[in-house]
């Protein structure tokens, strides 16, 4: 639904081309993340195939990404963002997040949500807060869905 946007700063690239994403890199990341810790490959493909992706590049080397979940009426989700240690501190996080609130595809939607542990302050510049009703707001959590590899 949404159309291709690529995005250039300097020596980076933002792009929604899901042909340019590097899956060695993603599920390499992913698989040992706090949030995502022992992920198959296949359910990892499954998720991309369904979500809009948002490959950050240095050249033709991937070194973040971030997923949004979406209708594109009234419900986004932003998951799985991350900038590789090596660059982070480079405000690319913060770019990253700027592209993906400003796509026009994301356009009036009411309800943005998002699950961290560590970058409150991050989000925060983008106007994520924290729930103001809880008392509202459920989840539905099953067990890990997934066996954690005994190296983890």
């Amino acid at each position: 639904m949404t159309e291709l946007l690529e995005v250039k700063k300097d020596n980076f690239l933002i792009s929604t081309d899901k042909g340019k994403l590097d899956l060695k890199v993603i599920h390499g990341f992913l698989y040992t993340c706090y949030w995502s810790k022992g992920i198959p490959e296949e359910l990892l493909i499954r998720a991309i195939e369904n979500s809009v992706c948002f490959g950050l590049y240095k050249g033709a080397e991937q070194i973040g990404f971030a997923r949004v979940v979406t209708d594109y009426a009234t419900f986004f989700y932003l998951a799985d963002v991350f900038i590789l240690e090596a660059h982070r501190g480079e405000k690319l996080g913060v770019w990253l997040i700027e592209t993906i609130v400003n796509h026009p595809a994301f356009t009036g939607i009411r309800t943005w949500t998002l699950l961290t542990a560590d970058a409150h302050g991050l989000y925060a510049k983008f106007g994520f807060q924290n729930h103001s009703d809880p008392k509202r707001f459920m989840i539905r959590k099953v067990p890990y869905p997934y066996p954690l590899p005994e190296i983890l």
